[in-house]
């Protein structure tokens, strides 16, 4: 997270299940009276909520569910962009931006809990992450569009792989260890004895690599080059690797990574819970990456051939994930296709299962040795009136192909509930009710 002026209202901007990805918040680091209290009662609610027994009794179903026991399919429904139709922009209290992003966290935290009854287990932490700066790649992006969260398109800044893959760097993160501080302390100031505030960064969603190569030479560059240049995209893709692998090291040498085996969203669906890998009180010393739940998918290469993916893909990825005590793989790239290469994973557990993967397939070869993270279409929620019997039957269908499957279906990737809270909700309800007719 980087703290800077930032013209868009930082409350709105949704990822999955955390935070807000925020590029850039500006803020005084003080926070009125009126912002205080208001933080500190919406705190209090997450506090109560927290101590709920149904609360404990999720982190038991994750756990087992994660090291492969049976039980129950787990749930869990993340509007992601709809959390604007649900909680207004203008319903915040708060103005100050970073206390409109603290505010607009503990209000989704409540209704996670009372109105969308989902799985996701509502803990009594407040994370504060560091304010950093990223150096990318040494390259500049040009990016056209993206305000109000709209789309944006990347200007390649790879046009020439003789002439410019030089300037390629290892990018570096710079930690304004001033800014994060006062942000720290300004948690302990507002939340101290009622949530426990912990220093904890999530400094990545995928370590998959394709989406940084196709930000610096472009998606159609990419298909051609694997015919017209490959032996530049294995130069190119080997350069991505030893980046990360390098950032892996210095975040480890530097105490800066976080346990993510408890609450913390991995992959691209779940959470981390597992008896398979220490929580942070069990790690003395420094987090290092296979004490961690890893992840990679290839999504932006679903139109190349398993063949294709298998030689400029995931050699680039698997020493990444050997790293990692568990793993994660894919998300919206159907595995079925891929899966005699994905399968010589290190570690792997959780498998993404996107809304065009084969169901029955991808039951078939994974049985109870992976989890089955199943990711349903969200087209039905965007549609005013959701349509109840599409979103039956498709929940259906899977269910009963995967009999026998360590089931999680994740309800992700909504741009908007069609201005109708109520659709996220009733998802859940659908789905609770199909799974209780097993």
């Amino acid at each position: 997270m980087m703290i800077k002026e930032n013209k868009t209202d930082p409350a709105t901007l949704q990822t999955a299940a955390g935070f807000p990805l925020i590029s850039e918040i500006h803020t005084k680091y003080t926070f009125t009276n009126k912002e205080v209290a208001e933080l500190r009662m919406l705190a209090n609610k997450v506090s109560e909520l927290s101590e709920r027994d149904i609360e404990k009794e999720k982190i038991i179903l994750w756990t087992r569910h994660n090291d492969l026991q049976n039980v129950r399919p787990l749930v869990f429904a993340d509007p992601e962009n709809g959390w604007n139709e649900i909680i207004p922009s203008d319903s915040l209290v708060c103005e100050d931006p970073l206390a409109r992003v603290w505010e607009m966290f503990l209000r989704k935290q409540i209704y996670w809990a009372e109105v969308i009854k989902d799985d996701k287990v509502i803990e009594p932490y407040f994370d504060v992450p560091y304010c950093y700066s990223d150096t990318g790649w040494g390259v500049e992006l040009k990016k056209h569009g993206g305000g109000e969260n709209g789309s944006y398109k990347v200007d390649p800044a790879i046009m020439d792989y003789e002439r410019d893959l030089p300037k390629v760097k290892f990018p570096e993160i710079i930690i304004d260890q001033g800014a994060s501080d006062k942000m720290l302390d300004l948690a302990h100031e507002v939340f101290d004895g009622i949530l426990t505030v912990r220093r904890k960064n999530t400094w990545w969603w995928t370590l998959g690599m394709t989406w940084d190569f196709i930000n610096l030479r472009g998606l159609d560059n990419l298909m051609m080059d694997l015919i017209l240049n490959p032996d530049y995209v294995h130069e190119l893709m080997g350069i991505l690797r030893d980046g990360y692998l390098a950032r892996l090291d210095w975040m480890e040498q530097n105490s800066l990574l976080s346990s993510n085996t408890e609450g913390t969203y991995v992959g691209s669906g779940g959470f981390g819970w597992t008896k398979e890998l220490p929580t942070e009180s069990e790690i003395t010393g420094n987090v290092t990456t296979h004490q961690m739940w890893g992840f990679c998918e290839s999504q932006e290469t679903v139109g190349v051939s398993p063949e294709m993916f298998n030689e400029f893909i995931l050699p680039y990825q698997m020493p990444i994930l050997e790293r990692f005590g568990l793993n994660c793989y894919g998300c919206c790239e159907p595995i079925d296709v891929r899966w005699d290469y994905v399968k010589k994973i290190p570690h792997l557990r959780r498998v993404s299962t996107s809304p065009w993967a084969n169901k029955e397939k991808m039951a078939n070869l994974l049985g109870n040795r992976y989890i089955m993270s199943v990711k349903p279409s969200p087209t039905p929620l965007s549609l005013p009136q959701m349509k109840e019997e599409v979103v039956r039957n498709e929940l259906r269908d899977t269910l009963n192909a995967a009999k026998g499957c360590r089931v999680e279906l994740i309800m992700k990737d909504n741009h908007t509930l069609g201005n109708n809270p109520r659709n996220i909700t009733r998802w859940v309800e659908i789905a609770r009710e199909e799974i209780d007719k097993l």
